[in-house]
């Protein structure tokens, strides 16, 4: 199994709009791990994309998300490689495979992203504890549909310490910040 390498890492983040995520279980957490996912991506030089479904009727990103996304792709279809993911990855990060997901609702755009870029032939890590849906079996039952089509799932911190990969890295004990500062 692969091991998450920065430098072959980009970061996107789901649909976390406003309008959407007073619905989302355990929102505040979602999206608190998932601005702690950003900064530190930004920390180590990994790309971040966020996408917005629809946004003419379900509006931006919550403000926290969008401020750390170096682009927002605005979609209407469910999977964002429908329209353009995959190259505007390949613009923000050329020949980058590993593809780290989070996002909302977890069982229709997250996981219907995360399994196109699955065809795209990206690996795929969908952290787990960043993602959210309206209730907790959809959420579960989009885990288990994900890692039974190859993506590895993960919480925030596996992916940040697989990020640094070392406590010698020269940006760890800023990341390490971020961890305790999220508590």
């Amino acid at each position: 199994m692969d091991s998450m390498r920065a430098d072959a890492s980009a970061l996107v983040l789901v649909d976390y709009q406003a309008r959407l995520m007073p619905a989302i279980h355990g929102a505040a957490e979602v999206t608190a791990r998932a601005v702690l996912l950003a900064k530190a991506a930004h920390a180590l030089g990994i790309p971040v994309l966020g996408t917005e479904q629809n946004p003419a009727g379900l509006g931006p990103n919550v403000e926290a998300v969008k401020a750390e996304c170096a682009s927002t792709l605005a979609k209407t279809h469910f999977d964002a490689c429908a329209d353009g993911l995959v190259e505007a990855l390949q613009a923000a990060r050329p020949g980058a495979e590993q593809v780290v997901v989070a996002g909302c609702e977890a069982h229709v755009c997250m996981m219907q992203t995360a399994l196109g870029l699955r065809r795209a032939g990206r690996r795929v890590w969908v952290v787990e504890n960043a993602s959210g849906s309206r209730r907790p079996t959809d959420h579960a039952a989009a885990m288990r549909r994900l890692a039974e089509a190859g993506a590895t799932i993960v919480t925030h911190e596996m992916v940040l310490f697989e990020w640094l990969a070392d406590c010698r890295h020269p940006r760890f004990k800023d990341v390490l910040a971020l961890i305790k500062a999220a508590g």
